[in-house]
């Protein structure tokens, strides 16, 4: 608390995008699309997995808690962005820009382990078809997702408490369009080691075991897949966890480019660029992704439509 009461920043000015304004109201009027579209995805697929009682399974349990994840994530983040390309000065207060750091690293972590779990059910129920009931019970599942909630919020907690402990006395400029750690650990006045250690530390854990854990689990179902006689064997088998893969992929590529950089590269106008592939590309493609190669969600979205649209009709005056 020292540390913190000598802090003389009490806001910070979030560069964003400076261009040209015409352009700038154009990235805006295509980032809100994205927006509104990133929401609509991401509700509809919670609502049709919550009211099918067909896909009440761990696979879509977990599918259900990733896309209300991503209805959190892009709350705390587009709307920086869409603020960044209306000024070329965006405040924000030293506690608004500490609590959207807070809920960033935990969406982000809870995510990362989120992303692991969702490996390894589809590791039992390929390697493991005839006991994966059993190894993976409704409280299993409701226990792994609360874990993978409480490790990212936990993880964030302790983040915030180092970073929170240090001072601010001035640039208070912040080169990007929310608040990340690394362009607020390059504006602290003070010892920021400690700081640096354990948001390295915590990295490896939240980031580095959860891609383990996925890398295990899919090398481990590619072999039981190749043990398959039958190309359709094959096929079907590989076809129930390609959507995953590829959002596996894809928000894995983007966050270890972000965060696995030498530290010279943080000053660079690429940041910006790379942060917004995962924090606006990456939730609006994986409903996307998940509803395009799964033809159980895409069944149970057009039945729920459908019986809405034809229920006034099964019941005349």
């Amino acid at each position: 608390m020292s540390n913190l009461s000598r802090s003389h920043v009490e806001e910070f000015v979030l560069v964003g995008f400076p261009t040209a304004p015409p352009f700038q109201s154009l990235l805006f009027v295509f980032f809100f699309a994205i927006y509104l579209l990133t929401l609509l995805e991401n509700m509809l697929i919670v609502s049709t997995i919550w009211l099918t009682p067909s896909l009440h399974r761990p696979m879509y349990f977990f599918l259900s808690h990733l896309s209300f994840l991503e209805l959190w994530y892009i709350n705390v983040t587009i709307p920086r962005l869409l603020g960044a390309f209306l000024t070329e000065d965006g405040r924000v207060s030293y506690g608004g820009c500490m609590t959207q750091l807070y809920f960033f690293i935990a969406l982000a972590c809870t995510e990362c382990v989120l992303l692991a779990v969702m490996a390894y059910d589809r590791y039992l129920a390929i390697c493991e078809p005839l006991r994966y009931p059993s190894l993976m019970p409704p409280r299993l599942a409701t226990r792994l997702a609360a874990a993978s909630w409480g490790s990212g919020f936990f993880s964030s907690m302790m983040k915030l408490l180092f970073i929170s402990r240090l001072s601010y006395c001035g640039p208070n400029i912040i080169n990007h369009f929310f608040c990340d750690i690394s362009p607020l650990l390059n504006l602290t006045c003070s010892d920021k080691e400690q700081a640096e250690l354990v948001d390295f530390l915590l990295a490896l854990v939240m980031i580095l075991l959860p891609l383990v854990g996925v890398v295990s689990s899919y090398a481990a179902i590619i072999v039981a897949i190749l043990r398959i006689p039958t190309a359709q064997g094959r096929h079907k088998a590989f076809s129930t966890c390609t959507s995953h893969l590829a959002v596996v992929v894809i928000y894995y590529s983007s966050t270890l480019f972000t965060y696995a950089r030498p530290r010279a590269m943080y000053t660079f106008n690429y940041n910006k660029i790379i942060s917004v592939l995962y924090t606006v590309i990456v939730p609006f493609l994986n409903p996307a992704i998940y509803c395009l190669r799964n033809k159980e969600v895409k069944d149970a979205f057009r039945k729920t439509m459908l019986g809405r649209c034809h229920h006034p009709r099964e019941d005349p005056d």
